[in-house]
């Protein structure tokens, strides 16, 4: 009797030839294609217009994270018309850009204000905008 463990030969040759080679390119569903799931690959163009859009984002971000810790910029102007290029930002990633603001120091004013770590800016609600801004401007 041979171990539990063991397959027999031809079970494991068989599921070798089906998830190898050509066999397995040819006869994948569409699902597993590199495409996802029905949508159609991108140009060329469309990726480099793409990643040119996100560099673009990033750099501004970066010189409103510059301005924010500097304290040429407060965060209340910021949480009151955020700039279209922090609407997705974290409101966490933020915080932490402020002076004597570190990891555990946001979570808690992230906590009292009851917004969840992972909220980004565009995605507050009224009362949680105008709760972090009173939390600031006292």
């Amino acid at each position: 009797m041979r171990p539990p463990s063991a397959k027999p030969a031809t079970v494991t040759a068989d599921v070798a030839r089906l998830t190898s080679g050509l066999f397995w390119l040819e006869n994948r569903s569409v699902s597993e294609s590199s495409a996802g799931a029905g949508v159609p690959g991108r140009s060329r163009e469309q990726r480099l217009h793409a990643l040119e859009q996100a560099n673009d984002v990033r750099t501004a971000r970066a010189e409103l994270k510059k301005k924010l810790a500097s304290g040429k910029i407060e965060l209340v102007q910021i949480l009151a018309d955020p700039p279209p290029c922090m609407r997705t930002a974290r409101v966490r990633d933020l915080l932490l850009v402020l002076p004597k603001i570190g990891s555990v120091k946001a979570a808690r004013i992230l906590a009292h204000c009851g917004i969840a770590h992972s909220k980004t800016l565009g995605g507050l609600t009224e009362r949680q905008r105008g709760e972090l801004s009173n939390f600031f401007r006292s």
